[in-house]
């Protein structure tokens, strides 16, 4: 019988398409499902999980493409399906706890922090009074910060407050603060992809909508050298959150020493396609097949037999 794996996605497109055709390559079957159409199910036997197209089984592994937006409950329980097919045994390629980690950007700015990877100053909290205290503070030092949303994507909702805070509701009541990275009037980031422990590609995002550097948003890509600075920096990110695998977004500071901006931990690669000649779907999948999974059947041997010991 042939493996069968879900691709975790809320929209099929030409990401689905490039996975689905590495997982045919593979001699693996490959059904996109929808989180939002997963329940937790205690009647559905044996694994009290109801997967669309798997039936009263699980499948072989996870691949999760992406996470519809919803109600903190709606995520709550999307992000509960996931977990429950690890508990399951079921490989997670990127896991709930890793994806929870790269959401949520303040958790990621301490991991950062916590591991020693190169990252801006970071601020976050309820107050506001702190983080105006924190704009007078970075201003009267010549700097500025930027303010972004918690969770968000793709550059929407960041700004430059100056010495006046915005008000926190259009932030959901968090001031998320970073220490603003002048990249230079010919300004770019990269974009670094990590798969399994190794940082496999790179691009440059140049221009975009003012000082944001995003393929989302104009910005044009352009191939980068993957230096063993780049590399080592991303690959540590990664590491920090538990990802299997990333997009690791990178600015230059001063001197040109990279630093690391945010971690996407259900990272798009169309763009860096477009500049690399690795076909990144196949690089997904045999590390997903070959690495993730195998470790998961290694492990349920071992346990089989020290059972039967």
């Amino acid at each position: 019988m042939s493996l069968r794996v879900a691709i975790m996605t809320d929209e099929t497109g030409w990401h689905t398409g490039r996975l689905r055709k590495a997982f045919r390559a593979r001699g693996v079957e490959a059904r996109c499902v929808d989180l939002a159409d997963c329940r937790i199910d205690t009647t559905w036997k044996p694994h009290g999980l109801a997967i669309p197209g798997f039936g009263h089984a699980l499948p072989d592994a996870a691949f999760v493409r992406g996470i519809a937006g919803g109600t903190f409950e709606q995520v709550t329980l999307r992000l509960g399906i996931l977990h429950a097919l690890r508990e399951s045994g079921v490989p997670v390629y990127n896991d709930a706890r890793a994806i929870e980690r790269s959401v949520d950007k303040s958790m990621t700015s301490f991991l950062l922090n916590r591991y020693g990877v190169p990252t801006p100053a970071t601020w976050a909290g309820e107050s506001a009074a702190h983080a105006q205290r924190v704009l007078m503070r970075e201003a009267a030092a010549g700097r500025q910060v930027v303010m972004k949303p918690l969770f968000g994507s793709q550059g929407k909702g960041l700004m430059k407050p100056g010495v006046s805070l915005p008000a926190l509701e259009a932030f959901s009541q968090v001031a998320y603060l970073q220490r603003y990275v002048d990249a230079g009037e010919n300004g770019f980031d990269w974009r670094v992809l990590v798969i399994g422990g190794r940082a496999v590609a790179a691009m440059k995002r140049v221009g975009g909508e003012d000082w944001i550097h995003n393929f989302a948003r104009g910005a044009r890509c352009e191939p980068a050298e993957l230096t063993p600075a780049l590399a080592e920096i991303s690959v540590r990110a990664t590491q920090a959150l538990g990802l299997d695998y990333a997009g690791v977004d990178l600015i230059p500071s001063e001197g040109g020493r990279p630093v690391v901006l945010e971690v996407n931990g259900v990272a798009a690669w169309r763009g860096l396609q477009t500049v690399t000649p690795l076909d990144i779907a196949t690089l997904l999948v045999d590390d997903l097949l070959d690495r993730k999974l195998a470790a998961s059947k290694g492990q349920l041997a071992l346990a089989g037999n020290h059972e039967r010991v």
